[in-house]
């Protein structure tokens, strides 16, 4: 199976005070970094990072802190209409992912940048589980967390053209999930899932 980490990291985090594509922890660790490592070493192929606000100067981030130059399984794209809402970045990502001449990709592994306590073991339990008995394309999972719903999210790949068509504002996937069967993997004994919207 092909699965490809799908980074959404976009947004203006207004609540922040600034993009969290540009945060990092007081020890210097950027999210934006960390998040694409957990992707990577979680069991995803190849990672594609969404950007939207500062797109330029998160780009910047990302190559320095792989000392120039981001690996090549890592590509950017950028969601032009990133200020509509989390859902234009995820279409923005799955429509690339569909359109790239060599992407093979069955499964896209949703993850969100503001989410510093999620490791690759959430990531690699979702992968190890949710394709068990059905076609990878076919899967629709996502991680829990003491039973509430949680990121990352598994898209295969058959979903994406409808997922597309029908995500707007900034609810990402969730109306589009929530008519179907999903598979929920509880991971809060890896992770407590909470995303970071404010510096407290």
């Amino acid at each position: 199976m092909h699965a490809t980490g799908l980074l959404l990291a976009a947004g203006a985090g207004r609540r922040m005070g600034r993009p969290k594509a540009l945060m990092r922890d007081p020890d210097g660790t950027a999210w934006l970094t960390r998040s694409v490592r957990v992707l990577l070493e979680g069991g995803c192929e190849d990672v594609l990072v969404v950007l939207g606000a500062s797109a330029d100067q998160a780009e910047r981030v990302l190559a320095e802190d792989w000392a120039g130059k981001a690996p090549s399984a890592v590509r950017v794209v950028r969601a032009e209409r990133w200020s509509d809402g989390m859902s234009a970045s995820l279409v923005a990502g799955l429509a690339e992912l569909a359109e790239l001449a060599d992407g093979d990709a069955e499964v896209a592994v949703v993850h969100l940048v503001d989410l510093p306590d999620v490791g690759p073991g959430v990531v690699a339990r979702l992968l190890a589980a949710a394709t068990v008995g059905r076609e990878a394309d076919q899967v629709l999972a996502r991680a829990a967390y003491g039973g509430v719903p949680g990121h990352p999210v598994l898209l295969g790949r058959a979903h994406w053209p409808m997922i597309a068509e029908q995500t707007h504002g900034d609810q990402g996937a969730r109306r589009y999930l929530a008519g179907r069967a999903v598979t929920l993997l509880e991971c809060g004994d890896l992770a407590g899932g909470a995303d970071r919207d404010t510096p407290a």
